[in-house]
C-alpha cells in the first residue's frame, strides 16, 4: 500500500479511513482526556504528536467521526493497538467489532510477529479476534507513570 494512499473500508453507512486529514482531533482529545480511563487529562499537544506518529483509524457515519483507534507499529514485526473508542451514543451497534476487524485487515498490519494491546474491561471483545493474555508476562517490562497528566 502506498504511504500516501489512505486505507478505506466501508460497511453500509460506516466508513473507516486512515486519512489523517479527516480525523476530528478535537473530538479525539475531548474523549481521551475527559472520558477515557487510560488518558485522563492528556494534553492536546500529546494527542497531536501521538496521531502524527501512529497509524490512525477514524470511523465515520455521514461524515461525522463516531470511533477512533491508533496503532503504533513498525509495519513489519510489531504493533500496539491503543486509544480505541466508540462515541457513547454509537455504542452497542457493532461499530467496535467492525472497526477492529477492519484494522486487522489493513495491509500494513499483516505478517506481524506480535500485536499487543492493554485493556481494563474489553477482554471478551479482543479474544474474538485472537488476542489472549501474555503467554509469558515475566518477559515484559514497563515504565509506567500513571499520574503524568495530572495537574496539566
Amino acid at each position: 500500500m502506498s504511504a500516501g494512499t489512505p486505507y478505506v473500508d466501508v460497511d453500509g453507512t460506516l466508513e473507516l479511513s486512515t486519512d489523517p486529514a479527516r480525523l476530528d482531533r478535537a473530538l479525539i482529545h475531548e474523549f481521551l482526556s475527559g472520558q477515557s480511563y487510560w488518558a485522563t487529562g492528556v494534553p492536546r499537544a500529546v494527542i497531536e504528536r501521538a496521531i502524527e506518529h501512529s497509524l490512525c483509524f477514524g470511523v465515520y457515519r455521514d461524515g461525522t467521526q463516531v470511533a477512533f483507534a491508533r496503532v503504533v507499529t513498525d509495519r513489519a514485526t510489531f504493533a500496539y493497538l491503543s486509544d480505541v473508542f466508540v462515541q457513547p451514543a454509537d455504542r452497542g451497534a457493532g461499530i467496535g467489532k467492525w472497526m477492529l476487524g477492519s484494522i486487522l485487515r489493513h495491509p500494513d498490519l499483516q505478517g506481524l510477529r506480535r500485536f499487543i494491546l492493554a485493556t481494563r474491561d474489553a477482554h471478551e471483545l479482543y479474544a474474538r479476534f485472537g488476542f489472549a493474555p501474555l503467554a509469558n508476562p515475566a518477559r515484559f517490562l514497563e515504565r509506567f507513570t500513571p499520574d503524568l497528566y495530572a495537574g496539566r
